[in-house]
C-alpha cells in the first residue's frame, strides 16, 4: 500500500475543491481519502506531499503517439500538403520495432507532462500496445479506417483482441476521417458499432477545406452523413471540431457527444479555432487532446489547457470565456469519461489510481491564491513532480520507472530516425 499525506487533493465531485485529506492506494485503486487516521494500516511506502497537489492525471483525449518520429520534420506546412508529401509516406516505412520505440518516446513525454491514459489512433497497433503494457502506461486505441487498409476486417478482429489484451488496454471503433473513407467503409464501420453497441470516433471537420469538401460530395456535412449511416448512434465524438455547422452542434448537444479540441496543433497547421465556448454553452461535452508530436511538435498539456481558455477569450472577444475551472474539468475528468475510463476521472475510493502530484514549491505558483487557476494559467511541466499510472509510480522527480532508461530509449529512436528518414 502507498500513503499520500501532508498536503492537498484536488478533487471534482460534486464540484472543483482542494481538501487537505489522505489518500491511500492499494493495488492499483484508491482505498482511502480523508483524515490521518491512528489506526492506519502498515504501507509499502509513505510518500509526504509537503504541502503539494494531488489530483487526477490529465487524459489526452487524442494523439497519434508514434508520430513522436516526425517531430520538427514536417513543419511549416498546410495540412494536405504535409500529410501527402512528408506524413503519408513516412509512415508507410514505419516498422512494429519503431513504432515500439517510438510510442515510448511519447509515453515518456506523456508521464513528465502529468499525462496518465491516451487516446491514440494510429498504426501497427500491436506493437503498439506492447509499448504501453510495457510501460505501464493506460491507452485507448481508437481504430483509423481509411481508404488505405488492405484488410476492412481486420479492425473487428482488433476490437475483439485490444479489448481482452491488458487491463491498461482498451479499444474504440472509428474512421480516419470522412474525406479519407468510401461510404461503403464508413457503413461498414457504423455495422460494427451496431453489432457491439459501440461508440465512434474520427477527424471531424479540422479545417474549412475538409468541411466544404464534404458538402460538395455529400450535400451535407460530415455530421450528418455520419448520422444518416448510424455511425454515432451508440455515441463516440469528433476530434478538432473547428467548423461545425450549427445543426451539427445541435447533433452533438442533443446525442451527448465528445468534441475534443487539439488547439496547438490546430494553430501550428493554421486549421482554425474550435468554438469551445459556444458549443460548451449549448450542451456539447469536452476532452482536449494534444494531437500528434508532427504537428504539435510537443506533447505538453499544460500548453494545451492554456490555449484552450485564451483562444476563446480572443473567439469570443471575453475574457470570462471558457474559465480555468472549466477547462481543468476537460482535461481529468471529460477526458476519462470520453475515453470511456469512468474509474480515471476523480480521487475517491474504488476509483483508478492514475494519480500526479504537483509541485507548488516552484516559483510560478506563488503566492498560493488558487493554485487551480495556477494549473491552466501559470502552469508547465517543472511542476509535475509524480505520475503514477494504475497505482504504480512512472515518473518522480524527473525519473522514469518504465522498464527502459531515458538514454536507451534515446538512442534507439535516434537510430531509427535515421534509418527511416533519408
Amino acid at each position: 500500500m502507498i500513503r499520500f499525506y501532508n498536503g492537498n487533493i484536488l478533487c471534482f465531485t460534486p464540484d472543483l475543491q482542494i481538501r487537505s485529506d489522505e489518500v491511500w492506494i492499494d493495488g492499483s485503486r484508491i482505498c482511502y481519502v480523508g483524515p490521518a487516521c491512528e489506526d492506519a494500516p502498515l504501507f509499502d511506502r509513505q510518500i509526504d506531499l509537503r504541502g503539494d497537489l494531488l489530483m487526477p492525471g490529465f487524459k489526452n483525449a487524442h494523439t497519434h503517439t508514434a508520430m513522436t518520429f516526425l517531430r520538427s520534420l514536417a513543419d511549416d506546412r498546410e495540412l494536405q500538403g504535409w500529410l501527402r508529401e512528408i506524413v503519408w509516406p513516412n509512415e508507410a516505412k514505419l516498422t512494429d520495432e519503431a513504432v515500439y520505440i517510438f510510442t515510448t518516446l511519447g509515453i515518456m513525454e506523456y508521464l513528465s507532462s502529468g499525462i496518465t491514459a491516451s487516446f491514440d489512433m494510429y498504426v501497427h497497433n500491436e506493437a503498439y500496445a506492447k509499448a504501453n503494457v510495457d510501460a505501464g502506461f493506460r491507452t485507448v486505441i481508437c481504430s483509423g479506417l481509411n481508404n488505405f487498409d488492405a484488410d476492412v476486417e481486420n479492425i473487428e478482429r482488433e476490437y475483439l483482441r485490444f479489448n481482452s489484451y491488458h487491463e491498461l488496454v482498451s479499444y474504440r471503433l472509428g474512421i480516419h476521417a470522412e474525406y479519407t473513407t468510401s461510404l461503403d467503409r464508413m457503413e461498414y464501420l457504423a455495422s460494427l458499432a451496431e453489432k457491439y453497441k459501440a461508440p465512434c470516433f474520427t477527424h471531424l471537420c479540422e479545417t474549412k477545406a475538409e468541411a466544404e469538401g464534404c458538402i460538395e460530395r455529400y450535400g451535407m456535412s460530415a455530421t450528418q452523413v455520419l448520422d444518416k449511416i448510424g455511425f454515432f448512434r451508440y455515441g463516440g465524438g469528433g476530434f478538432h471540431c473547428c467548423y461545425l455547422t450549427e445543426e451539427d452542434i445541435r447533433y452533438f448537444s442533443d446525442h451527448g457527444l465528445w468534441a475534443v479540441t487539439c488547439p496547438a496543433s490546430n494553430l501550428k497547421l493554421a486549421s482554425g479555432i474550435a468554438p469551445v465556448e459556444k458549443m460548451r454553452k449549448c450542451g456539447v461535452q469536452f476532452a482536449i487532446g494534444t494531437d500528434g508530436a508532427s504537428s504539435n511538435n510537443a506533447l505538453d498539456f499544460f500548453r494545451e489547457m492554456y490555449l484552450v481558455s485564451t483562444l476563446q477569450k480572443i473567439y469570443e472577444e471575453d475574457a470570462a470565456a471558457c474559465p480555468a475551472g472549466e477547462v481543468l474539468k476537460m482535461a481529468c475528468v471529460n477526458g476519462a469519461r470520453a475515453l470511456s475510463l469512468p474509474d480515471c476521472d476523480d480521487i475517491a475510493p474504488g476509483k483508478l489510481a492514475d494519480l500526479i502530484v504537483i509541485d507548488l514549491n516552484r516559483p510560478n505558483m506563488h503566492p498560493l491564491n488558487n493554485p487551480a487557476v495556477n494549473l491552466v494559467y501559470s502552469g508547465s511541466k517543472e511542476n509535475i513532480r509524480l505520475t503514477m499510472v494504475n497505482g504504480k509510480i512512472l515518473y518522480e522527480n524527473g525519473e522514469f520507472m518504465i522498464g527502459q532508461s531515458p538514454e536507451e530509449v534515446y538512442r534507439a529512436a535516434d537510430a531509427f530516425c535515421r534509418g527511416l528518414i533519408r
